[in-house]
């Protein structure tokens, strides 16, 4: 997901920050450069503080809500079986990405290993359709939850909840396995400089000295039947949620069954909405500075595992009530 921006112009390459006198010609290199932000080069420590703490907070906050979920026994339901899948997936996202950037920020260690690359590609476009996906399942279970509330218990168990988180997996892991496999089958005989922070797919193809409209057309085709059928099914789900809303009787009724999807709401304008704006950014702002994209890139890494926690401890009640249980001591 965090491509979009990029898929919807196929086959268009990145400016580079660097001039040509700088480009290195070779074949297949053995390591790529990750530039970090290009063109704040001499900030990188003042925003490596930022960066950091959304990190920190992200980490302890998902680890609080793993926590919280497997020690209250009220909780272990197939939303908070959802919910720690959600957090798992964070977890990996922000990890994957984070620790590296870092590292550019303040020991300016620029290189990669080409493997490590790809497996950090694979790894960000795996779990960032995986998180898209528990979504899609949360939004099925409040629309299970609110239409058909007595068949919840017996519609969602253990069992169908376990085999749609495997599904979720199979399903990411499989459309975004092409992705490091198009990326290595590319010569590159130009530059190894990548102008990010991560290694993304269309940002490392753009470096090959080939026509690479494959990996352009398979990056929308991913966007479309993953991304595309997500948003289609969170819409669906909703349409029929607000449906049953409006029929109940009372305004108090209305507000109150709303007031359960609210958390999911957010969580889902937390994900999507960062890469709405950069596929906007992107797509319409050609005149948009590149560290400004780049930057735009890095909070989709950062900002949603950072929201989700803060999202789901402040809404969720018995979250909030375990979590204040927890840092409140015990009167004797």
């Amino acid at each position: 997901m965090q491509e979009t921006a990029f898929r919807l112009r196929v086959g268009h390459r990145l400016p580079y920050s660097m001039s040509d006198s700088n480009t290195t010609h070779f074949n297949n290199p053995s390591t790529f450069i990750l530039l970090g932000i290009p063109g704040l080069e001499g900030a990188h420590i003042w925003i490596s503080i930022p960066f950091c703490t959304m990190y920190t907070i992200a980490v302890l906050g998902n680890f609080t809500i793993l926590f919280i979920i497997k020690m209250e026994q009220s909780l272990h339901g197939p939303m908070y079986y959802f919910l720690c899948m959600l957090a798992i997936t964070d977890l990996v996202m922000s990890t994957s990405t984070l620790p590296k950037m870092l590292n550019i920020f303040w020991f300016n260690t620029r290189e990669i290993n080409f493997s490590a690359c790809l497996t950090q590609m694979y790894v960000l476009h795996c779990f960032s359709a995986m998180e898209s996906g528990i979504l899609v399942a949360m939004a099925f279970d409040r629309y299970v939850a609110i239409c058909h509330p007595l068949r919840h218990s017996t519609i969602l168990t253990n069992s169908v909840v376990a085999k749609i988180g495997l599904a979720v997996l199979l399903r990411s892991g499989i459309f975004a396995l092409p992705y490091p496999f198009l990326a290595r089958g590319w010569p590159y005989c130009r530059t190894n400089v990548i102008p990010r922070s991560y290694c993304e797919h269309i940002a490392v193809v753009n470096l090959a000295c080939a026509d690479i409209r494959i990996s352009s057309y398979y990056g929308l085709f991913d966007l479309f039947s993953e991304i595309g059928m997500d948003v289609f099914f969170i819409t669906v789900s909703y349409t029929q949620i607000l449906r049953a809303i409006f029929r109940l009787p009372t305004k108090d009724a209305r507000l109150k069954t709303f007031g359960t999807c609210i958390s999911h709401l957010c969580a889902t304008l937390a994900l999507y909405m960062p890469d709405f704006f950069s596929s906007l950014t992107h797509r319409f702002g050609h005149n948009v500075l590149l560290h400004f994209l780049v930057l735009i890139a890095n909070m989709y890494v950062l900002v949603p595992p950072l929201l989700h926690p803060i999202i789901y401890g402040v809404r969720t009640k018995q979250i909030r009530g375990r979590l204040l249980r927890l840092f409140t001591p015990k009167r004797t």
